[in-house]
């Protein structure tokens, strides 16, 4: 099984995560999260690159960065982990692209969707946990946080993140893996949502 978890900055995706590998290897399930862009040698110094905030990326250059680091971490982690029947929860994957690169950056949306085909391979998750959050919300809770603790994709401003979020919205209602969670719910709330669904899939595949 193929997991992952999508939103904005904020929404509680990596709590949700740690608490969702919890349950499935109490259950006895092999796990293995990862997190995008990340998880390999390769992937993670391309990590340090798209955050830094010293850099002026292009949009596109952008977009193919965080396609070079997806394709590695697909070809040498999430497939043959997939092929060991390890349930596989990544934060963040091909639907983040689509969100921040295409209606984020404005590159064309069928851009990004083919060079996420070759990122990906047409490898997809089973279902999509989008935490959906506004971003006033998202802003408020990152309120604690200096300026300079800020990475590169954070400081890309309001107008951009409520381009990101209408991106998200539009994703869900098209792409039926989508699970769409109301992340202003408490964190308990959010997990017995998650749970419920990961179950109900279990018994489906």
């Amino acid at each position: 099984m193929f997991i992952s978890f999508e939103g904005i900055d904020g929404c509680g995706k990596s709590t949700q995560v740690q608490l969702l590998e919890g349950v499935l290897r109490t259950k006895g399930y092999n796990v293995l999260v990862l997190r995008e862009p990340g998880a390999t040698p390769l992937s993670e110094a391309v990590r340090q690159v798209l955050l830094n905030s010293t850099f002026d990326i292009e949009a596109t250059a952008e977009l193919l960065l965080f396609c070079a680091s997806r394709r590695q971490l697909v070809e040498h982690v999430i497939k043959p982990e997939i092929a060991q029947s390890t349930i596989v929860i990544c934060d963040r994957y091909a639907d983040s692209s689509t969100a921040y690169q295409g209606y984020g950056r404005g590159i064309p949306i069928e851009t990004v969707h083919s060079a996420n085909a070759i990122a990906t391979g047409g490898l997809m998750p089973d279902i999509t946990f989008y935490l959906g959050i506004s971003v006033s919300e998202s802003l408020a809770r990152a309120g604690s946080r200096s300026e300079s603790a800020l990475d590169r994709m954070e400081r890309a401003g309001t107008e951009f993140f409520e381009r990101v979020r209408t991106g998200y919205q539009n994703i869900s209602e098209t792409e039926s893996r989508f699970c769409v969670i109301d992340g202003t719910q408490t964190v308990q709330e959010i997990h017995m949502q998650i749970i419920s669904a990961v179950d109900a899939l279990q018994r489906t595949l």
